[in-house]
């Protein structure tokens, strides 16, 4: 293996340089962190790493990652390195570690959060100076997140903030971008912004393009109204020049009767109004289902204070009743149909693990909504833990995003690990985005060829992020680079069982420091915070 300080040449590969041109055999030699030569290069004097039979290419960037806390926790970030992902982008859906005003609500606001972990940092530099401290083996960016804006100024959720709240919001978001965050990101489907009205905003998307920054948006997402979803997005972006990013389009095939024709729909906006010069994107993540937490079936003022105040809420029958008229994602999902809903684990409750909401209820003898509440209420030390799949998607409905040359990709989860403090956790996509996207569109169906795949996880995002040395491969950029066996290649987690490490990535490389060799984690991490 290579020193972490010294420098090295990859020798036997095909390059695919992330820009969607045609593979190359070539040799690429690694030099303090950046990558000095890419050709047929006679170095004998140098430590190599073999790359034969392999795809030599970009590091792949996550551009719709939750990993805000897990990275924390346990900076190794297995699922993505055993992936080839270099980079990714956190802080989205409105979620995410930085501002916190109340470290106990803002907790139900961060995807990953453990128990007993000292959250001892309340703004946007506390939070990146602590994340370089954990040194993670991935490089990040952040964008502010508009739940955590609201937690941290607005007195109560279920309204607009006002005037004075939305001056505290600017200020909070201008103090995070002027600290590194790289946008703004809204999660208009979730309990701290389901009152968000759309001039509040565009007043934040105002701040947001005067410092340089994108918007992220997990769309407004209600039934029959799949355009208006894209629609509000678009009008931020038109009113003040915010580069907009459409997060995981797909969530718009469930709003209609005619999933595909709201696919298409979608599409068509994103077309007309990049033909009108903005600056629209979008990504997918690569699940075949939805994903989140059971407690997003909750208010936000019902998760205020200690689990035994929790408990008593959910104990209590007067306010269960409150809980049934609160507008919620899961809600959505299921559309009146609850065996689309299928709860993936319950610590408290095992034996409903991996069973509809629907059957839980008929089990139960109960209605969904009690059945939900009491898996809650047995959960409620571990309140977020619980997570639900939604069968809410058809491939061939959504193929349409994946092929359009503007998709994106993303794991939309969080980093996690098969051991160490990460072990009891579970995110769907975590260990399978990359590997599945490559599977599935290059080697099975041939929809996408290496090179589109490759630049769909590279230099496209990189050029959302404004990174010109980072998703390609050339001299002087940036050595984040993944080396793949393009036949083995392939994830291995599935719906029950998705924490599993993918295989056929052979060696990863970040900023120079080789953190997988041989399919084996090196214990160097090379990641950093990249602010902008």
């Amino acid at each position: 293996m290579p020193a972490p300080d010294t420098n090295f040449i990859i020798t036997g590969g095909t390059v695919i340089d992330g820009t969607g041109g045609e593979p190359i055999a070539a040799d690429v030699v690694v030099e303090a962190g950046r990558i000095r030569e890419i050709g047929m290069i006679e170095a004998a004097d140098m430590p190599r790493l073999d790359a034969s039979g392999m795809y030599v290419t970009p590091g792949f960037i996550d551009i719709h990652s939750h990993s805000d806390f897990t990275l924390l926790v346990d900076p190794r970030a297995v699922s993505q390195i055993s992936q080839g992902v270099t980079l990714e982008v956190v802080g989205n859906c409105g979620h995410g570690c930085a501002p916190i005003g109340d470290p106990d609500k803002a907790k139900g606001n961060i995807y990953g959060s453990v128990a007993g972990f000292d959250v001892d940092w309340r703004t946007m530099a506390g939070y990146l100076e602590r994340l370089d401290t954990a040194r993670p083996a991935v490089n990040v960016a952040t964008l502010v997140a508009n739940g955590n804006l609201r937690l941290a100024a607005v007195a109560e959720l279920d309204r607009p903030a006002t005037a004075d709240e939305l001056g505290k919001m600017k200020a909070l978001l201008q103090e995070g971008l002027e600290a590194g965050a790289i946008g703004y990101s809204t999660g208009l489907d979730y309990g701290a912004e389901l009152a968000c009205p759309e001039d509040e905003i565009i007043e934040l998307c105002r701040t947001t393009a005067a410092a340089g920054g994108y918007y992220a948006t997990h769309t407004r997402n209600e039934i029959g109204k799949a355009e208006e979803a894209i629609a509000e997005a678009i009008r931020a972006a038109a009113a003040t020049e915010v580069p907009l990013q459409v997060s995981h389009i797909s969530v718009v095939a469930r709003l209609s009767t005619d999933s595909r024709g709201a696919i298409e729909q979608a599409l068509a906006q994103v077309d007309e109004a990049r033909d009108r010069g903005l600056d629209v994107e979008f990504d997918m993540h690569t699940r075949l289902f939805g994903t989140t937490n059971l407690s997003t079936m909750l208010p936000a003022w019902a998760m205020d204070g200690t689990a035994a105040d929790i408990a008593k809420r959910l104990e209590d029958t007067d306010t269960r009743r409150q809980f049934r008229e609160y507008p919620n994602i899961l809600t959505t999902l299921a559309d009146d149909d609850w065996s689309r809903i299928v709860l993936v684990r319950s610590k408290a409750l095992p034996e409903f693990s991996q069973i509809s909401i629907a059957d839980i209820a008929t089990q139960r003898g109960t209605d969904v909504f009690d059945a939900i509440y009491d898996i809650l209420l047995a959960d409620v030390g571990d309140l977020h833990g619980p997570m639900i799949v939604a069968h809410v998607y058809n491939e061939e409905d959504i193929r349409p995003a994946f092929l359009h040359d503007r998709c994106m990709v993303g794991s939309d989860a969080t980093a996690l690990a098969t051991d160490g403090p990460l072990a009891c956790q579970c995110f769907h996509g975590a260990f399978t985005w990359a590997a599945w996207f490559f599977r599935h569109f290059v080697r099975d169906t041939a929809l996408l060829t290496a090179p589109e795949a490759i630049r769909r996880m590279t230099s496209l995002p990189a050029t959302r992020l404004g990174l010109s040395d980072r998703g390609v491969l050339r001299p002087g950029a940036c050595a984040d680079i993944a080396i793949f066996d393009p036949q083995n290649f392939a994830e291995r987690g599935t719906t029950f069982e998705p924490n599993q490490v993918a295989t056929g990535m052979t060696h990863v490389i970040v900023n120079g420091i080789v953190a997988l060799e041989d399919g084996q984690l090196t214990g160097n991490r090379g990641g950093r915070v990249l602010r902008s």
